[in-house]
């Protein structure tokens, strides 16, 4: 698989006002001790259903014989912030480890942290970098991050950030080019990003405290799950494009804006089987195709329908619409069913007796 992107906790030493995620946030005492625990016990559940080999086949970059190149995936490891205390020592690097332990010797697997940065210390960067991190991805750039205001601050975060890195032996990631893209850089690499607008994220999901706050200004125009971390490609298992988000206790969705509803849990089943339960459903395929507007064509959804759906009024009480609102309404009111008997279906398969040879 190409790409797949872990929220191991809900724990931050942030509470931003654009987070698409109101459980991100600062936990104390018995709370904190909640949230990591909840991570420590799912982890080494959810690594043993993880696919075999973290490999795929990427489509862009034909070989020599005309077939596609065989490369290795990532996994990013995220938060919350997964470099806070406790969270770093009894979640991050075990779980580090355990990828490491887990894909050594099947070709390996590119292991991505992810932070706001401002946790960053050269201590911290060694630590990651001994453990095998091929990227660092500090997140916090943009104006939403208090602190961060405008770009003089941030030109210097970076530049701060940046020789701590280079002096640990790291080097900027590159930007996709007809030579070549980040997935094919050695590492250890670097590299910064934002909410900022103009962005991949700028319009930000409705979602979270970025939806409480009035603050997405995405339209029916923006289609974020035609996009990297959005649905598209999500179904594409073993080859380029294919991502999918997990939770802290396993569960596994097709973006990582998060659909209403989970697909399955991979802290209970292999993720391989959750997908491949799901291959051929027209409104999977619809997802994974990046045309969410079309998955309620075989319930009787017309376009029309799941684009008048996707109305609605903001917390501000100004009107807005956007294709997650519909995405989310069509998994209130159809999709629940069909994601049960999914599961049930896949359970009996597991629970059916292996003939006698």
């Amino acid at each position: 698989m190409q790409s797949i992107y872990w929220v191991m906790s809900w724990a931050c030493h942030r509470k931003c006002k654009h987070c698409y995620e109101d459980k991100f946030r600062p936990y104390v005492r018995g709370a904190l001790e909640g949230v990591v625990s909840e991570a420590e016990r799912a982890f080494p559940r959810i690594i043993a259903n993880l696919p075999e080999r973290m490999r795929y086949l990427d489509l862009d970059d034909v070989g020599e014989d005309g077939g596609p190149r065989e490369k290795t995936g990532r996994i990013i490891l995220s938060g919350g912030e997964s470099l806070i205390d406790p969270v770093r020592e009894r979640v991050t690097y075990p779980i580090i480890e355990a990828l490491a332990d887990r894909y050594r010797d099947r070709g390996g697997v590119k292991i991505v942290v992810q932070t706001t940065g401002d946790l960053l210390t050269p201590e911290i960067v060694r630590d990651l970098v001994d453990r095998g991190v091929w990227l660092i991805s500090v997140s916090g750039v943009d104006d939403f991050h208090v602190g961060m205001e405008g770009e003089d601050k941030q030109a210097a975060y970076r530049a701060r950030l940046t020789a701590m890195m280079e002096a640990e032996g790291m080097r900027p990631s590159i930007r996709a080019t007809t030579h070549g893209s980040m997935m094919d850089q050695d590492g250890p690499i670097f590299s910064f990003f934002g909410a900022q607008p103009g962005s991949w994220i700028g319009k930000l999901w409705p979602r979270g405290r970025a939806w409480d706050n009035g603050l997405s200004t995405a339209t029916l125009a923006d289609n974020f799950c035609n996009n990297w971390s959005g649905g598209q490609n999500f179904l594409r298992y073993g080859f380029s494009g294919s991502e999918v988000s997990l939770e802290p206790n396993g569960n596994v969705y097709p973006c990582c804006i998060k659909t209403k509803l989970p697909l399955g849990n991979v802290a209970e089943e292999r993720l391989k089987d959750i997908l491949e339960s799901l291959a051929g459903d027209p409104v999977y395929e619809a997802i994974n195709a990046g045309q969410p507007e079309r998955m309620g064509l075989s319930h009787g959804w017309s376009i029309e329908t799941f684009l008048e759906k996707s109305r609605t009024t903001d917390p501000m009480g100004r009107p807005y619409a956007n294709l997650c609102v519909g995405c989310d309404k069509f998994h209130e009111e159809v999709l629940a069913p069909r994601i049960e008997a999914a599961r049930v279906r896949r359970r009996a398969r597991v629970s059916e007796p292996v003939p006698a040879e």
